[in-house]
């Protein structure tokens, strides 16, 4: 579930507290959470509702100025049930406190390695981590179409594994591209020295 910067900033000071959408079947469920770029949103509702069901203040409690308008944009998207998702903003992102430990013991090392050498042997195209890692650490703040084409990878895939890489608060994303957190170059450091 996709959410406009405008409607996170409006989700973390309280303002928004629902959202609406129309979907052949929901992506988000009940109980389940969401990270976004204001930290990690709980879903506490989704249910499927009816047009007419919409009051003005569940309008104005997603973050639009009337019914109407909120009705103009969901007309404006893909055909489906119509949906109304109530959320909250439970905290922030864990990975951004994992990004910043950079002192790896040995323990750590090992199971950096060990998830890294899982998904390099899962991966259709061959042994990737290393690579995407060092290209980043080079090229901080390059658009992902531009790293995946020089390793000659389609955008999505590599996308796709740099997400696998900010799991593990290796890599974080820019407005533009992404960079090395402190925990990938501890990480990049400790490989080079055979730790």
């Amino acid at each position: 579930m996709l959410l406009k910067r405008e409607t996170l900033e409006g989700i973390a000071e309280g303002r928004i507290t629902l959202a609406f959408r129309r979907w052949k079947r929901p992506t988000v469920r009940a109980g389940g959470e969401l990270r976004t770029a204001i930290g990690v949103l709980a879903i506490d509702a989704v249910d499927a509702i009816k047009e007419a069901d919409i009051t003005e203040g569940e309008a104005r409690l997603a973050g639009y100025p009337s019914r109407d308008a909120l009705i103009a944009e969901l007309d404006r998207r893909s055909a489906g049930d119509l949906y109304r998702v109530a959320l909250h903003r439970a905290g922030g992102d864990p990975r951004a406190a994992l990004r910043e430990l950079d002192d790896l013991d040995g323990e750590a090392v090992a199971a950096i390695a060990a998830r890294l050498a899982r998904f390099d042997r899962s991966s259709r195209h061959g042994p990737w981590t290393d690579a995407v890692l060092r290209l980043i650490g080079a090229s901080p703040g390059v658009r992902a179409p531009d790293l995946a084409a020089s390793l000659g990878r389609e955008t999505q895939p590599f996308k796709r594994d740099v997400r696998k890489l900010k799991e593990l608060g290796l890599t974080e994303s820019l407005e533009v591209g992404y960079r090395l957190s402190p925990r990938g170059r501890a990480w990049l450091a400790a490989r080079d020295r055979g730790a």
